[in-house]
């Protein structure tokens, strides 16, 4: 097949982690913008290297390549032999990351490149991968640079992600808010294991999450011998061993349940019937200077959840302190563990909150939004007053 249209991310998919389903909606846009397409991402032994489903396929890189840099760049080789068929009826490539970005945006290139900024590696390097050294890190970051100043637009799902894209050189011009999204569900029955009354986290578990925080504070409630933690991962158990021996150490564990990779819409019935929802986020540069996008945020709120989250400011994008939950200061599990106290104690505000969070996600928050606005990306990009530009 010859598309008009790929999607590359350095990101396995599917998954159970916030970025499958953003990639998810953003792939689909795509491709019903341009009648299919091609979707290449990371893989596993358990996911097939490559499917068709009618005018999409979907191209699985699963090379067993250790170091992570040494991995990125025989994947940004893959990139490159998968867009070779596709050069003459390509029309808009879009990508997520620099190693997906740097072949897309190569000399010679009659396609549109979208740029995807999630994250920036040359940041979230320094924490997911410690012994990386600032040698490497400055290499990453001038990739990066190079690949933004070359594409056609770029796009950020927070004003924080925006600003850090221009702190890169991008100009302010290039740069589209589409922001992440989420659906308002129906209403859910509640897990048939679910305890009486417990408040949930719902993610990944990397330390920028702040589950040591959510520990911390659930240890100051203690004499709420009734409630429950309800952790739902979206990695694999194995991943969990530190933050458990941690909940052992501070004498939660009995009281913490753990779900690992449930499909989404078994996440969404924990998130229903919660008492409240919680996103500890650090006060690291990963969240502050690069900023972030939180979806379990979003995703709370469209359940009807009152959402006790960090005091970051792109989580203040999504959610107002007292209007649709608690907003607390970063790394500090008494503040967080007061909040959660008070919202156990006014379950009727609670769950007003939770109400007008729902409906804040109904009028402005929803992924079809979110579509709209990346499919007028698409359509500037393709403008023919534009065609010739680079």
């Amino acid at each position: 097949m010859r598309h008009r249209a790929a999607y590359f991310a350095f990101d396995r998919f599917p998954s159970s982690k916030g970025s499958a389903v953003h990639i998810a909606q953003m792939a689909e846009e795509l491709f019903g913008c341009f009648g299919g397409g091609l979707l290449g991402v990371l893989g596993d032994p358990g996911l097939p290297r490559y499917q068709r489903e009618g005018d999409r396929e979907i191209a699985r890189f699963d090379a067993a390549v250790p170091n992570l840099i040494d991995r990125a760049e025989a994947y940004s080789a893959w990139v490159a032999d998968h867009l070779e068929p596709h050069r003459e009826t390509l029309e808009v490539c879009h990508v997520r990351d620099p190693w997906s970005a740097l072949p897309a945006v190569a000399d010679g290139r009659r396609h549109r490149v979208v740029y995807e900024v999630n994250g920036l590696p040359s940041i979230e390097m320094a924490h997911t991968w410690p012994w990386a050294s600032r040698e490497t890190l400055s290499k990453v970051r001038e990739l990066e640079r190079y690949c933004l100043a070359r594409c056609d637009a770029v796009v950020v799902p927070s004003r924080i992600i925006g600003a850090a894209v221009r702190g890169l050189g991008i100009p302010e011009g290039r740069i589209r808010l589409v922001p992440n999204g989420a659906e308002v569900p129906e209403p859910a029955a509640r897990p048939a294991d679910a305890p009486g009354r417990y408040i949930v986290y719902v993610g990944a578990l990397q330390p920028w999450q702040g589950l040591d925080v959510l520990m911390r504070a659930f240890a100051r409630l203690a004499d709420l011998e009734d409630l429950r933690l309800v952790v739902c991962a979206s990695v694999p158990e194995r991943r969990a061993k530190p933050v458990r021996r941690m909940a052992e150490r501070l004498g939660v564990a009995g009281r913490t349940e753990w779900r690992f990779e449930l499909p989404h819409r078994e996440v969404a019935a924990w998130l229903a019937h919660a008492a409240a929802s919680v996103a500890p986020l650090t006060g690291c540069a990963r969240n502050l200077d690069q900023g972030c996008a939180p979806l379990k945020v979003i995703e709370s709120m469209a359940a009807g959840v009152p959402v006790v989250a960090s005091d970051l400011p792109a989580v203040r994008e999504l959610m107002a302190d007292g209007e649709h939950g608690r907003l607390v200061p970063a790394d500090r599990p008494a503040e967080l563990a007061r909040a959660v106290r008070i919202l156990l104690e006014y379950p009727e505000e609670a769950a007003a909150m939770g109400r007008r969070g729902r409906a804040r996600v109904g009028e402005g928050l929803t992924w079809a939004r979110s579509r709209a606005l990346l499919a007028e990306v698409y359509r500037e990009i393709a403008a023919p007053d534009r065609r010739g530009e680079r």
